[in-house]
């Protein structure tokens, strides 16, 4: 197996497990038993404490998490759910409903932490981003950023003597 695929398999299966998609081994959440309000519920933790990666980048991060994976796959999740119970059991049409939406609503509560962390993984792998060396707790992936360069060199000229100002 090539080393992407594998990296690839290692970022998917740490975020199953809601853990820091680069080292693998701290929360992306709050943990479950800790959770004071629902804010601790729905938004990730700064970062993680072992390697500093930073889980969310900017202001709406996790925007696409939310609409792509969480509602993408609460309404095909509601869909195949209609489907099934249409055609196997023929419910009226308010027991149906009730049938698929609240489901549906109850799953995308459970999977919102679980969409923010797959599209964690997922912007991971495709466009990494690390503040460190990963020599801070050994969770880094060892690539260093080039050092910057220096800035060019421009050498001083006298300044040109100007016409005199006219008095006016």
């Amino acid at each position: 197996m090539s080393p992407q695929i594998r990296r690839a398999f290692a970022y998917f299966f740490r975020a199953c497990r809601l853990r820091c998609v680069e080292c693998g081994t701290k929360p992306i959440f709050t943990p479950l038993l800790k959770i004071r309000s629902l804010r601790d519920y729905f938004a990730p933790l700064d970062g993680c404490p072992r390697c500093g990666y930073a889980y969310e980048r900017e202001t709406g991060y996790f925007l696409l998490a939310i609409w792509a994976i969480n509602y993408g796959v609460g309404s095909l999740l509601g869909i195949s759910l209609y489907f099934y119970l249409e055609w196997n059991y023929r419910l009226d049409l308010p027991v149906l409903l009730a049938s698929v939406v609240l489901p549906v609503i109850g799953f995308n509560l459970f999977f919102v932490r679980h969409a923010k962390a797959l599209f964690l993984a997922l912007d991971h792998y495709f466009d990494p981003h690390l503040n460190d060396d990963g020599s801070n707790g050994g969770g880094g992936s060892g690539k260093q950023n080039p050092p910057p360069s220096p800035a060019p060199i421009v050498p001083q000229t006298a300044p040109v003597p100007s016409e005199p100002a006219a008095l006016v």
